[in-house]
């Protein structure tokens, strides 16, 4: 390719915790990673946190690459092999030892941090590599201004990963169709198979721009819900589940309050579906519907033989050893959410504690740490996996993959509630579950909107 039309691209130590083989991202381009940047990775990576893992992978592949390169070559650039994973990878990868840099114009930042050293050999390297673009590529917000406001013509954030730009665009899990169905149809073929009439139409007459497996279908007519079964280029199959039907839908005492949470209610209760993915705003319901389809399927219906709860813990409580108990006993303070949740399902029992204890023996209701989760194989279960928008891709992953056979696994989160350092809305783990896994006919997504447990919830929702 034409040497002026290649780029140059700085790394931040961020961008290779949250993706440990960004190197290879980055096609026929170069990529530059400064010497402070590996000493940061080295403090990390002997850290009990889930992060160090993560600065262990970037360092393996930081030293695959470089492999037995003298020291020059790897100040010049060790070319970067294609992968497997990555097979357009055609850049070199150099260190930079940004220590001897020496500047000359007062545009340099103080020395004495870390992120001003890297923001530094960015800035050295625009001002001596200039036959090529230099990008410096970092994911937090105020390096990038400070970068900006140091000189540096170029600064981007890492997006290589990201499904989608704005979490606006995110798959709800449901369309809205303007105006009623059946008015915009013509041809319609339709045939039952049990309870359910299924229909098959043109594609084009729904008015969607996006379709997807299990994806739900309402109209403005207060009658008529559907959920896609079958695509092709021209064609939709739908499922009729019927508004009334798909109100009339209870597990443990719980009925929806809105539509959204009979979707929610549908999926939960479905035995075809291994995979739900429930999103929306604190107060939407998601934790009771899920722990309430649990209770109904484990102890009433006994189509799974327990319900194993789990979470991602803050990084205080990453080691959950400083807490007294067992394993279950110390997961009790973060999973307060659930025994909140089981409470009020029994409120209103003539003895709510003794009930209490009686169903978390009978639904053999286990709580367990989301770290000890790697290498288990977990079979006939309901699964609960609450609060995972502060999870990794790579994190959901691990446990999407534990799942075995007669086991279903619901995730629930709120992407305005993302505590982790390294995660923002679209870069979060469920965002990147919900786009990778809605054409998947074992999953449903519902996005439910509106807060139902109380109306102060639900004004400070929306107005704060």
């Amino acid at each position: 390719m034409v040497q002026a039309e290649k780029k140059l691209f700085v790394l931040d130590t961020n961008v290779l915790l949250h993706e440990p083989l960004a190197i290879y991202s980055f096609k026929e381009h170069d990529v530059v990673v400064p010497m402070t940047v590996l000493e940061e990775l080295d403090q990390i990576k002997d850290r009990k946190k889930d992060v160090s893992r993560d600065a262990r992978i970037a360092i393996r592949a930081l030293e695959d690459c470089v492999g037995g390169a003298p020291p020059e070559q790897l100040v010049a650039g060790v070319p970067l092999l294609p992968r497997e994973s990555h097979p357009d990878s055609a850049g070199t990868l150099a260190i930079f030892p940004d220590h001897q840099v020496q500047f000359d114009t007062p545009i340099a930042l103080p020395g004495d941090h870390n992120d001003n050293q890297i923001i530094n050999s960015a800035l050295y390297l625009q001002q001596t590599r200039t036959d090529v673009e230099v990008v410096l590529v970092t994911k937090d917000i105020n390096m990038r201004l400070k970068a900006k406001g140091a000189g540096l013509r170029k600064v981007e954030d890492y997006r290589s990963d990201q499904l989608v730009e704005d979490i606006r665009f995110l798959a709800t899990g449901f369309a809205q169709i303007e105006g009623k169905l059946w008015d915009r149809v013509g041809d319609v073929h339709s045939h039952q198979a049990g309870r359910f009439v299924y229909h098959t139409l043109d594609r084009e007459a729904l008015g969607v721009d996006s379709l997807y497996q299990n994806q739900y279908l309402v109209d403005d007519s207060e009658t008529f819900c559907g959920q896609v079964k079958g695509l092709d280029e021209h064609s939709v199959t739908i499922k009729d589940l019927g508004r009334d039907r798909l109100m009339g839908y209870h597990a443990w005492g719980i009925s929806p309050k809105n539509v959204y949470q009979g979707m929610a209610l549908q999926a939960l209760m479905d035995p075809d579906v291994d995979l739900v993915i429930l999103t929306g705003p604190a107060g939407s319901g998601k934790t009771l519907l899920a722990l309430a389809a649990a209770l109904e399927q484990v102890v009433e219906q006994r189509r799974y033989d327990r319900v194993l709860v789990t979470r991602n813990t803050p990084e205080i409580a990453e080691s959950i050893g400083f807490l007294p108990g067992t394993e279950e006993e110390k997961m009790m303070p973060w999973l307060a959410a659930v025994t909140d949740t089981l409470e009020v399902l029994h409120k209103h029992d003539e003895s709510p504690s003794s009930s209490l204890q009686y169903i978390m023996d009978k639904a053999n209701i286990q709580f367990k740490s989301v770290n000890f989760m790697r290498g288990r194989s977990i079979q006939n279960s309901f699964v609960l996996l609450d609060e995972c928008q502060n999870l990794t891709a790579s994190q959901i992953k691990t446990i999407i993959t534990r799942m075995g056979e007669g086991t279903k696994l619901v995730c629930s989160g709120n992407l305005a509630q993302i505590d982790s350092n390294y995660l923002s809305a679209v870069t979060s783990g469920l965002t990147y579950i919900v786009e990778r896994f809605k054409d998947f006919e074992g999953s449903a997504n519902v996005y439910l909107n509106g807060v139902v447990r109380s109306r102060l919830a639900s004004f400070a929702e929306e107005n704060l």
